[in-house]
């Protein structure tokens, strides 16, 4: 009877070493029948990364010759190789016959990207941004530009933000999708711009003269370019004065400044007119005290009998 036990106790022990036993040699054989695809996808991983650093130089050199945004082109070429060394991935393990491990990956990647997507959709956007700008190019570092209200010189770029230094001598951090959806006015792009300037006459002096004048005048004062497009236009009929308009070019950016050639021109025409007695007039108001109006003063009757004085 007592053997009998002991035979019982012995038999429960050999069942779970059978079934490790067993567990064991199914791995080893199933080791030895793998061999040959761990000795391939060695072999292709070895291949993928010598790929993938090939193909990261290549575009690097292609990218080059379109754009020289240092961190654009780092992006990229990160994004291209751990896509190369992505798809590599995928291939051995497929080799491998680890399709579920395959198929559980990519599902996992689709929600971590949709997450990651809600959760960021401002960093997203000012990042995609970023990468128009980068290639479509509509200023250079150091560019004088205008964005929506905000003037200033392009300081420095990045895939997130612009960074403008305003002529108050401020940085401002300009989101990329701000900067893309305003329009975007470059005054270096073409390094010239056009002034505007208005001044006024009094009506008894010779438009001919004025206008000769003044043309004279710009044409010799230093900064002014493209001689031969200024334009020089009379305006309106003012209240006390004949109006007009002069448009000079100048260069910009450039010394002098648009704000120092504005106050040159203004204090040259000024002294030209001054020498050829020519007249800026203030401002001219006519009193009437005649109820229907055109009576001069002169010519009323003030005395107390007129009605105006005190009873």
């Amino acid at each position: 009877m007592q053997d009998n036990k002991i035979d019982s106790v012995s038999n429960e022990f050999e069942k779970p070493l059978d079934i490790v036993s067993n567990k064991i040699e199914t791995w080893v054989e199933v080791l030895v029948d793998m061999i040959p695809n761990m000795l391939l996808s060695i072999v292709l991983l070895v291949l993928f990364i010598v790929l993938s650093r090939l193909v990261r130089k290549l575009f690097i050199k292609i990218f080059r010759k379109s754009s020289d945004n240092k961190a654009l082109e780092g992006l990229f070429s990160t994004i291209i190789y751990y896509a190369m060394m992505g798809i590599g991935l995928f291939i051995i393990l497929d080799i491998l016959n680890l399709d579920k491990a395959v198929t559980s990956l990519l599902a996992g990647v689709g929600v971590v990207g949709l997450a990651l997507g809600f959760a960021f959709q401002d960093i997203a956007a000012n990042f995609v941004s970023g990468i128009i700008l980068a290639f479509r190019k509509p200023f250079m570092i150091d560019d004088v530009v205008v964005v929506g209200d905000l003037m200033g010189i392009v300081s420095r770029t990045n895939l997130r933000v612009t960074v403008i230094r305003t002529y108050q001598g401020q940085e401002v951090y300009v989101p990329n999708k701000d900067v893309l959806s305003n329009a975007i006015t470059n005054y270096s792009i073409l390094g010239e711009r056009r002034i505007d300037l208005g001044v006024g006459v009094s009506y008894g002096d010779d438009l001919h003269k004025v206008r000769d004048l003044v043309l004279e005048t710009l044409q010799n004062l230093e900064g002014v370019i493209r001689k031969e497009d200024m334009i020089f236009t009379y305006k309106e009929f003012g209240d006390s004065s004949i109006n007009f308009e002069i448009k000079f070019w100048i260069k910009f950016p450039d010394n002098p400044s648009f704000l120092e050639m504005r106050s040159k021109a203004v204090m040259a025409i000024k002294d030209a007119f001054d020498k050829e007695n020519i007249t800026i007039p203030f401002p001219i108001r006519t009193l009437d005290f005649g109820i229907k109006g055109g009576e001069k003063l002169s010519e009323m009757n003030l005395g107390p009998n007129n009605g105006l004085g005190s009873k």
